[in-house]
């Protein structure tokens, strides 16, 4: 077999498109099924490997690497403008074949089983906030068709669930039961939550990175856990800036005729991430000791914005301050003494 110098590989759930180019710029197509995959990269020379950062794409990226090949993942977005025509998984292939030998291309680190098992449990505990959150919303709307309502936040939730109990005598039996039936879930769901948030608690408190993370104003164990297994390599991002626009957090440029604007915040990449460090964002503005760096900071330009957008820009400056703490292996020194 001729050598094989690189190699696009689409991944699927059954049949993987491969392109490859020998070392005469020559062309090769083939189609393996799952099975084949191991087998193929196992009787080639070791050889660039591109990959979209997909679905499965970090196994499939480990396992490769097994083999001696050098793998490198891309986000999809920057790999679609390589199609020549057609969406088809050869042309897919070809593509990310193309897209992987481009100096100025951005990758994307390949995470271990570890850190992928802790973003599953962080997206286990998203799924779990959100179910509870609709069960809430159908309880007290249910209720409300009886007279009964309540405060918002977890005191207006103990309130309402207190008010079916001593009026669940006096309904229907179909509204009992229903009513019921949402307050069991509630009960089950936040045991569940609280499990999940346990373990993600456990992970941080022996995670060196994750709680150096944990010094920064507005970061948390939930924050600094989920940012610590996202990011293996903090290294890929060359300035904090392209860390935090890698989290949606920077306005996005319009620039025509050359006359160039700034729009708000791009909300691409990491939504979970960028949900919690506005989250925390805002809690630093709202109870944080006034003596803190972050609050002076975000407290001044209050004075000159509305508090949401001050709340983005804090988590802004917080990514920043989180990309270097990831870089240099430091952990967060407050300015004032």
């Amino acid at each position: 077999m001729v050598e094989i110098t690189t190699i696009g590989l689409d991944l699927a759930k059954n049949i993987f498109q491969i392109h490859c180019i020998d070392v005469t710029g020559q062309v090769v197509r083939r189609q393996l099924r799952r099975s084949e995959v191991i087998k193929f990269f196992a009787a080639l020379s070791p050889c660039l490997v591109g990959m979209e950062a997909c679905a499965t794409a970090h196994h499939w990226a480990r396992e490769i690497a097994k083999l001696g090949h050098c793998v490198k993942l891309m986000p999809a977005a920057y790999v679609k403008p390589y199609v020549k025509r057609g969406k088809t998984d050869a042309a897919d292939a070809e593509a990310i074949c193309e897209a992987v030998t481009r100096p100025t291309m951005r990758f994307v680190a390949v995470k271990t089983i570890e850190q992928q098992s802790v973003l599953m449990l962080h997206k286990v505990r998203d799924l779990l906030v959100r179910q509870r959150t609709m069960l809430i919303n159908a309880l007290r709307g249910h209720l409300a068709e009886f007279g009964i309502m309540a405060a918002k936040g977890p005191s207006g939730v103990k309130a309402v669930i207190k008010a079916y109990h001593e009026i669940k005598e006096t309904l229907p039996e179909a509204a009992d039961y229903a009513l019921g039936a949402l307050v069991d879930q509630l009960d089950c769901l936040g045991n569940e939550l609280e499990q999940t948030e346990g373990r993600i608690l456990a992970w941080h408190r022996q995670s060196d990175v994750s709680r150096r993370l944990a010094t920064i104003p507005g970061i948390g164990p939930i924050t600094a856990s989920a940012i610590a297994a996202a990011v293996p390599d903090a290294s890929l991002f060359r300035s904090g800036r392209q860390f935090a626009a890698w989290l949606g957090l920077t306005p996005r440029a319009h620039s025509s005729g050359g006359k160039e604007r700034q729009r708000g915040i791009s909300k691409q990449g990491d939504g979970y991430i960028r949900r919690l460090l506005v989250v925390g964002a805002t809690a630093v503005i709202r109870f944080a000791r006034p003596e803190n760096p972050g609050r002076q900071w975000a407290s001044a330009l209050l004075a000159r914005k509305p508090a949401r957008v001050v709340s983005v820009a804090l988590a802004n400056k917080t990514a920043r301050i989180a990309w270097a703490l990831l870089v240099r292996n430091e952990s967060y020194r407050s300015r004032v003494a």
